[in-house]
C-alpha cells in the first residue's frame, strides 16, 4: 500500500497526476492541484500534460523504426541525411552519435550553460516557432562544442535534427509520424503535439510560480509547438501504455527493442544512456530504465524496472514538484516488491 504521498503533496503544493501500474494492475491514479487556475478546472487521470524532454524516447523509438524497416542506418551520417548547410559540424557526426548526445554539436539550450529557457525567446519570438526548421537558425551556424564522441553532453539540438531526418525519410511532419506509429500502436489516444494556441480538452495549463507568490502560465516560455526533443502531451496511464507496448515488441521488434535500451555511453557512476532513455544499473544489471522532462511550467518523470515490470509517471503542470513525490513513489515500491 502506498503511504505518505498527500504529506508530500502538501508540503510542495504539487500540482499533477501520478499512476503507478504493477503486474496486478494499476496500485496508483492520484490528482492534485488546478489544470486550469483561472477556471480552477481540477487535474483529474485523464489530464494531459506536457512533458518536455521525456519524449526524445520517442523520437528515438521513431529512428530505430526507420532503420528496422531498412530506411535509415545508425552509421549514417549527417550530411547525407539532411540537406541544410551545418558549416561548423564535424562531417563524421551519424545518427547513432545524435541519438547518444556524444556529436558535440552546440545545442540552442545548453543546459551546462544556461538556466533560464525564457532567454531563447528574446532573439527569436516562441510564436515562430511551430516547425522543426524553425529551431535551426537557433544552432545551425554555431562552432562545435566538443570534439566528436569526446563525452556525452546532454543534447537538445541534436534531437531536432533527428526529428527532421525522420520528416525527410518519412514524407511528413514529425508529428504526424509519431501520433500514426507510435501513438496510435500504442494505444495513447489522449497524447498528441498540440499547439499551444489549439490545445484539446482537458491539456493542463503549465504554471511558473513567481518569488512573490504570484504566478504565470507558460504560453510566452515554450515554443508555439513542441519538436523532436521535446513538447508532447500524454495523460499518465497513456505514459505507462507505452512502457507497456515498448518492452513486448509492439513498437519494434526484440532485437532493435533491445537496441534502443542497451546502455549505450556512460554519463557518470552507474548511470548510462541509451537511445532517448536513462538506464540506471547496479552490478552490471539493469535495474531501471527512465526518462525526465522540466520546461517552464512543466515537470515529469517516468520510470520502468524490468525486474518487476512496473511503471510509476509522475506528470506536473508547474515547474517544480515532480520529483519528489517520484522519489517517494519508487521508495514504497520497491519496499512493496520486497516484501512479496
Amino acid at each position: 500500500m502506498i503511504k505518505n504521498i498527500s504529506d508530500i503533496q502538501k508540503k510542495n503544493h504539487f500540482s499533477g497526476t501520478i499512476f503507478v501500474k504493477t503486474t496486478q494492475g494499476v496500485l496508483v491514479d492520484g490528482s492534485y492541484g488546478y489544470a486550469n487556475r483561472s477556471e480552477r478546472l481540477e487535474n483529474n487521470s485523464s489530464t494531459r500534460y506536457g512533458i518536455a524532454s521525456g519524449c526524445k524516447l520517442f523520437t528515438a523509438i521513431a529512428i530505430c523504426q526507420l532503420i528496422e524497416q531498412g530506411k535509415l542506418s545508425f552509421d549514417a551520417k549527417l550530411r547525407d541525411c539532411l540537406e541544410y548547410d551545418f558549416p561548423n559540424f564535424d562531417k563524421e557526426i551519424t545518427v547513432h552519435h545524435l541519438l547518444t548526445h556524444t556529436s558535440g554539436i552546440p545545442d540552442y539550450f545548453d543546459e551546462e550553460e544556461m538556466d533560464d529557457f525564457e532567454q531563447l525567446w528574446m532573439m527569436m519570438p516562441m510564436y515562430h516557432i511551430r516547425q522543426l526548421e524553425d529551431f535551426l537558425p537557433l544552432f545551425q551556424k554555431a562552432p562545435m562544442k566538443l570534439a566528436l564522441a569526446e563525452r556525452f553532453h546532454y543534447n537538445n539540438a541534436g534531437y531536432i535534427l533527428l526529428g527532421l531526418i525522420i520528416e525527410r525519410v518519412y514524407r511528413d511532419s514529425f508529428s504526424n509520424y509519431v501520433e500514426e506509429h507510435i501513438f496510435k500502436r500504442a494505444g495513447m489516444d489522449r497524447s498528441g503535439y498540440f499547439e499551444f494556441d489549439q490545445l484539446p480538452d482537458n491539456t493542463a495549463q503549465g504554471y511558473i510560480n513567481l518569488s512573490d507568490g504570484k504566478w504565470k502560465t507558460n504560453i510566452y516560455s515554450l515554443p508555439v509547438k513542441g519538436g523532436s526533443d521535446g513538447g508532447a502531451f500524454v495523460t499518465v496511464s497513456d505514459m505507462a501504455k507505452l512502457w507497456d507496448c515498448l518492452m513486448r515488441h509492439q513498437l519494434l521488434g526484440k532485437a532493435y527493442t533491445q537496441r534502443l535500451l542497451q546502455d549505450q555511453v556512460r554519463v557518470n557512476g552507474d548511470s548510462y544512456y541509451g537511445y532517448g532513455v536513462w538506464i540506471e544499473k547496479k552490478n552490471d544489471v539493469i535495474v531501471k530504465y527512465h526518462i525526465m522532462g522540466y520546461d517552464p511550467g512543466v515537470s515529469f518523470h517516468s520510470a520502468f524496472y524490468p525486474e518487476t515490470e512496473t511503471s510509476i509517471v509522475v506528470c506536473s503542470n508547474e515547474s517544480e514538484g515532480a520529483y519528489e513525490i517520484f522519489q517517494e513513489l519508487e521508495a514504497q515500491v520497491n519496499r512493496l516488491n520486497k516484501n512479496y
